[in-house]
């Protein structure tokens, strides 16, 4: 039962804490996907250790989970924390700053030994020492009371112990009148073989479910209703999952295979995972030695009629170059998808960024244009990669698909679309040899023709040499090379022509425009909705198509006397458009590994607009 005072929320941004081992990202997600099916929207924001095998219970190994549960169309996993879950000490000084003032704060209570203290570097006792006077505290035995509900179960010790996480969860379900039955199924399904471990964990959640019931502490539970979404059918879904099925998608309603070459790199490995799953569909996914390999196979593939796909992140994609520039002279559509993580180099590879958009529109030798698309959000990843392949195959190009890892790692309640309500998307083979030259142009696209390998009377030479106009031979005249590089960079511009004029959010000039791509969607569209509430003049705008800029995109930024462009980078967009269009856009950045918030932005259109007043 609940308590007798049952509180209405209009939102509330939970986070669970921990070791990497203490499992926060599994009942994160549990509680993701209950919220989404009692008809809450949601968004997440897990957030992984970047060390693999981090020492247990260090500052390096603590693992976080962050969802934003609301009765409104949301979009973003919160600011600040309503309630934050901190299984040990260093989970708890990594995160007690993003706990709000009189915010719920639920703690292991036993991990606070003087081990605990120690490794998490602390000189005494935050539970002791007044350090979270300010906050609502509750100091659990979890371990206890998890070994004490599992005692007839025949496990050990450790196995007991590794089952808190759901003890945890239990006083999250019952501190919010979240139903259980869902997880009690999902536990059943996955240990279907190992029903102890089922049992296990199915009693722990119970366990705390009943630990709250029963303790006089907590005087109040709370309630979210369910938001007004649009009808239809919705699911729970990640953003490198909806990646892999609009690709799927793209691939059935083209009549293409698909094949995916990809090397696991951290955060995109989930599309190769996610992808190995669906051979009923045709999809053939091959794990290379390396990135160059995934990317060199993916060009056989598509060399050979199929739906080509490499997979990577900025580090693969520096590595991918070279054969990319191979599609571009060869002009063979190909879907490279960067999941942008925090660089250079290894950098914080379970961090997330925006720091490779110049790496994608200059990252290769010679003039290589590739045309870009980015995805904003969890459930839009769908949408980019169906749109990434059409205009691949419409215009024989290889197209640079940008998601990065808040995307990538996040999830949304996704409205499931009709597949008649999906562009078509028609892939064409050249088949007639009367008249037949490789290198002869679509007079509206400019794209080549697609040969399958084998075609009778069709063979052609294929390579990175340039090749001769309308020939398809190797040549080195310089005025062909010079119309060469300009027919391609041409076609490149014809994708303009398939890209819809650009929705403003406000007014359609004035003061402030906001300007987004990637990722600052939900943080951007958050800050300009409560900023425009309180009666500011700012709109805002979030590109999908950064190469080629869309048409009406010059003669927008032209109406505003002043451009903000928020970006998880030291500043990228913002160059392109400077140069671009000589308007005097400017930069907010943000480089810690995080996504913006939507406060931070917020505060930066006030001061800007305090300014200009």
């Amino acid at each position: 039962m609940a308590s007798d005072a049952v509180k209405t929320l209009d939102e509330v941004t939970i986070r669970f804490a921990g070791d990497s081992g203490d499992g926060m990202q599994l009942v994160g997600t549990e509680l993701t996907n209950t919220s989404a099916l009692f008809g809450n929207d949601v968004g997440t924001l897990p957030d992984y250790p970047a060390e693999i095998r981090a020492p247990i219970g260090t500052l390096a190994g603590v693992s976080g989970f962050q969802l934003h549960i609301g009765s409104f169309d949301i979009h973003t996993p919160g600011d600040e924390v309503d309630v934050l879950v901190a299984m040990n000490p260093a989970a708890l000084k990594a995160n007690i700053k993003a706990l709000k003032p009189n915010g719920v704060l639920i703690v292991n209570a036993e991990s606070f030994d003087e081990k605990g203290l120690k490794l998490a570097a602390l000189t005494s006792n935050p539970l002791e020492d007044g350090s979270v006077d300010a906050y609502q505290t509750f100091k659990v035995q979890m371990s206890s009371h998890t070994k004490a509900a599992l005692k007839e179960t025949g496990l050990d010790f450790r196995e007991m112990e590794r089952s808190k996480n759901f003890f945890a969860l239990g006083m999250i379900y019952w501190l919010f009148n979240r139903p259980m039955e869902t997880t009690i199924k999902f536990l059943q399904d996955k240990f279907a073989k190992k029903p102890k471990l089922a049992e296990a964990n199915i009693l722990a959640l119970r366990a705390g479910h009943s630990y709250c019931d029963a303790t006089e502490a907590f005087v109040n539970s709370y309630e979210v209703n369910p938001a007004k979404l649009p009808p239809g059918k919705y699911r729970n879904l990640g953003g490198n999952e909806a990646t892999a099925l609009g690709l799927i998608a793209a691939s059935q309603k083209s009549g293409l295979e698909l094949f995916l070459g990809s090397y696991p790199i951290t955060p995109a490995s989930d599309i190769l995972h996610t992808l190995a799953k669906y051979k009923n569909f045709g999809v053939k996914t091959f794990q290379a030695e390396d990135e160059i390999a995934a990317v060199a196979a993916a060009i056989g593939a598509s060399f050979a009629g199929d739906l080509a796909i490499t997979s990577t992140s900025g580090p693969g994609l520096c590595l991918k170059s070279e054969a990319i520039n191979l599609a571009v002279m060869a002009e063979l559509p190909l879907i490279i998808i960067d999941v942008q993580r925090a660089g250079p180099s290894t950098g914080l590879p379970t961090k997330t960024e925006q720091a490779d958009l110049l790496q994608a529109m200059y990252g290769r030798n010679g003039e290589s244009p590739v045309p870009i698309i980015a995805a904003s959000r969890p459930g839009d990843c769908f949408e980019t990669a169906y749109e990434a392949s059409r205009i691949a195959v419409k215009y024989m190009t290889p197209v640079l698909l940008m998601t990065d890892g808040y995307i990538g790692n996040g999830a949304e309640p996704w409205l499931i679309p009709d597949s008649d309500s999906l562009p078509e998307f028609t892939a064409k083979f050249a088949t007639n040899k009367e008249g037949f030259a490789p290198y002869a142009r679509d007079q509206k696209t400019l794209a080549r023709p697609w040969v399958i390998p084998g075609t009778p009377g069709m063979e052609h030479r294929i390579g990175g040499l340039e090749k001769k106009n309308i020939e398809g031979t190797v040549n080195y005249e310089p005025d062909n090379h010079d119309y060469m590089c300009r027919i391609r960079a041409a076609k490149i511009a014809n994708i303009v022509n398939d890209i819809p004029p650009i929705e403003i959010f406000g007014p359609e000039s004035g003061e402030l425009l906001i300007v987004g791509w990637g990722g600052t969607y939900g943080a951007i569209r958050t800050a300009v909705e409560r900023c425009q509430k309180k009666k500011m003049k700012v709109s805002r705008l979030h590109l999908h198509w950064i190469n080629p800029f869309p048409k009406d995109f010059g003669d927008i930024l032209r109406k505003f006397k002043y451009v903000l462009v928020p970006e998880v980078n030291l500043g990228q967009l913002v160059k392109l458009i400077r140069a671009e269009y000589l308007v005097d856009a400017h930069g907010l950045s943000k480089i810690t590994g995080q996504p913006f918030t939507a406060g931070e932005i917020e505060t930066k259109i006030a001061e800007i607009l305090s300014a200009k007043k």
